[in-house]
């Protein structure tokens, strides 16, 4: 078979169109990603390097105008005037399709759609694009700025973090302070980098503070700056984290972590809008846009009184709540293999894949870590592999223990305990498992998402 084309994009509200393009295309394309609704195209343009899109006209139900296509085509071409839109309509709209073409499109293929023909003009579309990439000197082919770059955000297809990415796309283009929240491991500063990378502010770096690694005597001078000879060592006139993000973003990690006695000058570099350096009695205006990140229950930390509740709000303009990787199970194997494309190009390998086993136990672990300890057990899984496939074997995941079992008082319990153990004692090998229980591999499946194990 010939070379695949790169990747494609393709945009149709309609799920049964989206899986049928999927399979008919999986042997000419090296990615397909779809998408059943166009209003995350401007951050999806962003995230990844595409060769073609697959461009639906119409996406309101009852609309038939195709308006809504010449929309979007606009808007793709505003933010990547090379890439190729190739326009998907039906038979009525075909004047416009012509329109279309007139206004940026490449081609355009009539539902329904003829196979050979679409596979023919996505591929000329894309081969196209694969020619101007070429000639840009430096600017690799075929590639996805999502899997090479290790800190691009990935939204996945669950509904909790297609919701969030709606919300994002509204907020970042303000100046509004954000408050992220979510365990650790779920990508809480990679959010903050998109929601920068959205705003208008996108131009200047933004600049992050870790307020746990922040020590309480260099606070003011980490933050507010300080004047030469204000204390020992201030050898020179230095600007703090506030003045270097003017006209950029703020971020403060592990802002849950602040000593009580700190917040107050916070609060008040907050609402004035200002800051006086150590050593200093000028105040010198702060222009940016502030965004928060904790793992910890703020609202909760207020009640103990461990954390001021006027700063909880002044923080708290947006609040965005990034789910658990368990909260979203069906994108652990689209990170894994992002993961796994990554690592191998990074450590100079060919490519491998999941086996069976392996994506099942992987989809069974409970990632308390998240995405995090889902990237590290990739990584490693990587390194040690010696063939084209990743067995589940590689994988020793390390189950939690976070308090000695009581003893069971129902059945379920002592079946729940049995299985928990056995996983501890096999090191979570399923086939080990299930051999030792004395059931299938399908029966412990099902009994360790009945219990949540």
């Amino acid at each position: 078979m010939a070379k695949k084309s790169g990747n494609i994009l393709i945009v149709d509200d309609n799920r049964g169109v989206l899986t049928a393009l999927q399979l008919l295309l999986k042997s000419y394309f090296e990615q397909i990603t779809t998408l059943f609704s166009p209003v995350t195209l401007p951050s999806v343009l962003r995230e990844g390097d595409w060769q073609v899109v697959l461009l639906d006209m119409n996406f309101t139900s009852g609309i038939n105008t195709g308006n809504e296509g010449l929309y979007w085509l606009h808007e793709i071409k505003k933010l990547r005037p090379a890439l190729p839109v190739v326009l998907f309509t039906a038979y009525a709209d075909i004047d416009l399709a012509v329109r279309g073409i007139k206004e940026g499109a490449t081609d355009f293929i009539v539902k329904p759609w003829d196979n050979q023909k679409l596979v023919e003009t996505l591929l000329n579309a894309a081969s196209a694009s694969h020619k101007k990439t070429s000639a840009i000197p430096g600017k690799a082919t075929g590639s996805n700025n999502a899997s090479m770059t290790p800190h691009a955000m990935y939204w996945g297809e669950s509904p909790a973090m297609q919701r969030l990415r709606l919300l994002v796309e509204k907020v970042a283009v303000t100046d509004a302070n954000i408050l992220i929240t979510g365990e650790n491991g779920t990508g809480k500063e990679m959010l903050a980098r998109e929601i920068h990378a959205l705003s208008p502010r996108h131009k200047q770096d933004m600049v992050s503070v870790d307020m746990g690694a922040v020590t309480e005597s260099l606070f003011e001078s980490e933050l507010f700056g300080h004047m030469k000879g204000s204390f020992t060592d201030a050898h020179a006139d230095r600007a703090g984290k506030f003045e270097a993000a003017s006209h950029s973003s703020l971020f403060l990690d592990e802002i849950g972590n602040l000593p009580y006695h700190l917040q107050a000058k916070l609060l008040t570099a907050i609402q004035r809008r200002s800051i006086v350096r150590v050593g200093s009695n000028a105040p010198i205006p702060i222009d940016i846009r502030l965004i928060c990140a904790t793992n910890r229950d703020l609202p909760e930390m207020v009640a103990k009184g461990e954390f001021r509740e006027d700063l909880l709000y002044r923080i708290n303009t947006i609040h965005l709540e990034i789910p658990s990787l368990r909260e979203r199970p069906e994108d652990i194997i689209p990170l894994t293999e992002r993961f796994i494309s990554r690592f191998c190009k990074q450590y100079d390998k060919a490519p491998v894949k999941l086996t069976d086993g392996a994506r099942e136990k992987l989809m069974l672990h409970p990632w308390y870590g998240n995405i995090r300890e889902l990237e590290h057990a990739i990584e490693k899984a990587v390194i040690i592999c010696d063939n084209a496939f990743l067995p589940e074997e590689l994988f020793q995941l390390p189950r939690r223990t976070n308090v000695a079992e009581t003893a069971a008082s129902t059945l379920e319990e002592m079946e729940m305990q049995m299985i928990r153990k056995t996983l501890d004692k096999c090191n979570g090998n399923l086939s080990a498992v299930a051999a030792q229980l004395g059931i299938t591999r399908q029966t412990l499946y099902n009994k360790m998402k009945k219990y949540g194990i």
